[in-house]
């Protein structure tokens, strides 16, 4: 690992909501924890699932940070033209973030460099992170022993009431919360859209938006301890 602490931020490449509308990845959950990361003084690169330009969702014009994030040369360059994420390496890394989206409920899971590249990062000793349906991308990882990584692990994510809540829960392939528990998680809730993180190890995981922020803190903490 670098000197320079470098985090990854790793964004769906999947735009359709069940048909229901466009989705993509939740532009807050980047901006946020990014902003975090560079208030640290880390470096933030972005990959998604296919590469190229990842469809966005959730842009919210009057947050100012999400409006810095789009408009970070550094990131619009990488949005632009985004690196396919089974081209990029483990080892070049600090730490991952899996940014949610509900496009993640389609694409993460069935990525096999998502599920490599989280099992590295964690076994390597980094920081493996996600939040509000980026936990989707744990649901398949396994670590070397083929035991899946968030069995036994206290985690948040999205959970079945705020899926719920937003009318989704017919549109998304299966239930975020329920899956995790499915896997030997301990799927932790916390009161619908309100910040909840659960830092378990080296595995950060945030609940909804609301929690990104946190969910960079969190991180920030872990590299800097």
């Amino acid at each position: 690992m670098s000197a320079n602490k470098r985090i990854l931020l790793v964004l769906t490449s999947h735009d359709d909501l069940g048909g229901r509308r466009k989705t993509g990845f939740y532009v807050g959950e980047a901006a946020h924890p990014w902003r975090e990361f560079i208030d640290a003084g880390f470096t933030v690169d972005v990959a998604s699932i296919a590469g190229g330009t990842p469809p966005q969702d959730g842009f919210d014009e009057a947050d100012t940070v999400q409006r810095e994030f789009l408009t970070d040369d550094r990131i619009a360059a990488q949005l632009a033209s985004s690196p396919k994420l089974g081209d990029v390496s483990a080892g070049d890394y600090d730490a991952v973030l899996l940014v949610g989206g509900h496009g993640t409920m389609w694409d993460f899971p069935g990525s096999e460099a998502l599920a490599a590249l989280g099992r590295d990062i964690y076994e390597s000793g980094g920081v493996l992170a996600a939040v509000c349906h980026g936990p989707s991308g744990l649901v398949n990882t396994k670590l070397t022993d083929g035991t899946p990584l968030v069995a036994g692990k206290t985690v948040a994510g999205f959970t079945n009431e705020e899926e719920a809540a937003v009318k989704l829960t017919d549109a998304v392939p299966f239930l975020l919360a329920d899956k995790l528990t499915e896997q030997g998680a301990h799927h932790v809730a916390a009161a619908p859209f309100t910040e909840h993180v659960e830092v378990d190890g080296r595995l950060v995981t945030g609940q909804n938006p609301q929690s990104a922020r946190a969910v960079g803190a969190e991180v920030v903490k872990l590299l800097n301890g």
